[in-house]
């Protein structure tokens, strides 16, 4: 483990799986997270209903973000979060990109922490493209500056509108 940080964790879904409605999933992936040894969830955005973003013919995404404070590093974060989809219904392998699924969670932040790598880049490289995103993070979280961007969340929203 790893000195304690507080990250900060994009859900979303638009189909129904094992939990039920895609509702059901993200509620359902935020309890799982807070199960997650090394885990606290601290802060959880309502739900929102969005257009999605990818093929067309998609039914609308239930969106929501939560900030959790942690000792895993993050591709151990990611390891947990990535069996975390996979037990709420979701198969990787057999996706379209950008397409319909049962749960997805994506690490935006973790702490002040930058990486580029393979399977991980820090902070999450379209965070500030999507509202989706930045609208419920900045529910929770208008103050966080994002790495890299040197921005907060609350800007980084309001450039959206601009």
């Amino acid at each position: 483990m790893s000195e304690t940080v507080t990250a900060a964790i994009a859900l979303g879904a638009n189909l129904p799986g094992p939990a039920g409605t895609p509702a059901d999933s993200v509620r359902e992936a935020i309890g799982l997270l807070d199960g997650v040894e090394g885990v606290r969830v601290t802060d959880r955005s309502s739900l929102h209903i969005t257009e999605p973003v990818g093929p067309p013919g998609q039914p609308d995404y239930v969106n929501a973000c939560v900030l959790i404070h942690t000792g895993l590093g993050p591709r151990a974060l990611l390891y947990a979060m990535l069996q975390i989809e996979r037990g709420l219904g979701r198969d990787r392998l057999v996706e379209e990109r950008w397409g319909p699924r049962t749960v997805d969670l994506d690490l935006l932040t973790h702490g002040s922490h930058t990486l580029d790598s393979e399977g991980l880049t820090l902070p999450h490289p379209r965070m500030h493209e999507r509202r989706f995103v930045l609208a419920p993070l900045a529910e929770i979280a208008p103050d966080l500056i994002v790495p890299r961007l040197e921005r907060s969340v609350g800007d980084l929203l309001a450039l959206l509108d601009a």
